[in-house]
């Protein structure tokens, strides 16, 4: 893309303005008053649907207690608008019960890495073994009482692990080390983070140390939602992963015009809605073709209901947040890592332009680079940045935030530029003082 644009600002819905009935009178103080509160609720009603959308979007799992239960009953009041924009528009399917909320949100690419699960005040992504245990504990919930200890689930991730399918591919956990009992709680952490569990006493951090357990209670309906598929998991078949995933949600779509048109409108506004670029590139001809004569309807449907604005380009389209809370990445962001973001985000730019699109950067010369940058900055950022390999880790980060925002894509250590990190590429600086100095003499 081809440089930074000015969001404009929102401008808010208008509804339809109500016309008097016949043989009333336009200029009654009290029709004019009247009409007055009709276009209030109507405005009020539009924005309480738009802070929905947007609440169910950011956390499509929503419990009636603690943080979020204010979206909650903000998205049961208006369940019946919601259910239908969703099916409609993206074939999502919402779920509202007294105690819970679920949005089933299908991602559009299945094979998408680049937004892991993180965990802990540096954000780590999830490995292999945190997301095994972290499915171990959701089956021994399923057996649990309403109350269960971190001690007493640990227990249960064991006996899962000693599975003779998870013990042949790698999978092992113990309670022997601090760094296997930590994966179990980073896992723990996400399920108090989705309200799955609560936590009643105790803390994660003696149980990390080896000194302490926890106590939680269980929200059965929070844990009976975790699970988004088409398909229970147990009836499909695959040789792969991969395969076993496209088979738990294969959407069946009927063999006519209206219905491979509806299903590539829904493909595309999951798109928007969920990724932050469309690339036309990413597009097969058939979405494409639909994009192009339908791109107008399209992105009006999504601006009204949840607020995001249309940023279109030659490459592609990107949905932007004003307010930038429908994003759990962002970019700039403060401290060392965001820091060191966009500095390694800038020069990247300017070699993409340098190279041309398509062409790669080599991940050990932007080690050198990061090299050179902690050499400058090393001042202002955080102590340890100037430690052995330390540039290693600010380039990998700085890497991964970059491609979760649809800004590169990295295959190895290879890194090749998209169009959208344009906007990072800062222009040549000068010095125009002289050539000012020489006008006035």
């Amino acid at each position: 893309m081809s440089g930074p644009r000015p969001i404009p600002p929102i401008q808010p819905i208008q509804p339809t303005r109500r016309r008097a009935a016949p043989g009333a009178s336009g200029t009654s103080g009290t029709s004019g008053t009247s009409g007055t509160i009709v276009d209030a609720l109507d405005a009020h009603r539009l924005d309480e649907r738009r802070r929905a959308v947007r609440a169910v979007l950011r956390r499509p799992l929503l419990t009636a207690h603690g943080a979020d239960a204010a979206a909650f009953r903000l998205v049961r009041r208006h369940q019946l608008w919601l259910r239908d924009w969703f099916a409609r528009e993206a074939g999502w399917s919402l779920r509202v019960d007294p105690e819970l909320a679920r949005l089933a949100k299908l991602p559009a690419d299945l094979t998408d890495g680049t937004r892991p699960a993180t965990a802990g005040a540096a954000l780590a992504p999830f490995t292999r073994r945190r997301y095994v245990l972290l499915c171990l504990a959701l089956a021994g919930l399923e057996r649990a009482e309403n109350q269960i200890t971190l001690g007493r689930l640990a227990e249960d991730v064991m006996l899962g692990c000693a599975a003779p399918d998870l013990a042949e591919s790698g999978i092992a956990f113990s309670l022997d080390s601090r760094e296997e009992r930590a994966d179990l709680v980073a896992a723990v952490r996400i399920l108090l983070d989705l309200g799955v569990l609560r936590r009643v006493a105790g803390d994660e951090t003696t149980f990390t140390s080896g000194t302490g357990d926890a106590l939680y209670d269980l929200d059965r309906s929070a844990l009976a939602g975790m699970l988004v598929t088409r398909r229970g998991p147990s009836t499909v078949a695959g040789s792969s992963v991969d395969e076993r995933l496209a088979a738990a949600v294969a959407e069946l779509i009927v063999d006519t015009d209206d219905a491979r048109n509806l299903a590539r409108r829904q493909a595309l506004t999951r798109r928007l809605l969920d990724d932050p670029v469309v690339y036309y590139a990413d597009l097969d001809a058939d979405q494409l073709a639909y994009l192009t004569s339908q791109r107008a309807a399209l992105i009006r449907r999504i601006t009204e209901a949840t607020g995001l604005v249309a940023e279109v380009r030659a490459e592609g389209i990107a949905m932007v947040d004003p307010d930038g809370d429908l994003t759990d990445t962002r970019m700039p962001e403060d401290g060392t890592d965001g820091h060191a973001t966009l500095l390694l985000a800038e020069h990247l730019a300017r070699a993409g332009a340098r190279l041309g699109p398509g062409e790669p950067v080599l991940v050990p010369a932007l080690h050198a680079h990061m090299r050179e940058l902690i050499t400058q900055h090393r001042r202002h950022w955080r102590k340890g940045v100037a430690d052995p390999e330390a540039e290693i880790l600010l380039v990998d980060r700085a890497l991964a935030r970059m491609a979760a925002l649809g800004l590169l894509r990295r295959d190895g250590d290879a890194v090749v530029a998209l169009p959208a990190l344009a906007r990072f590429a800062l222009g040549e600086l000068r010095d125009t003082t002289a050539g000012a100095q020489e006008a006035l003499l």
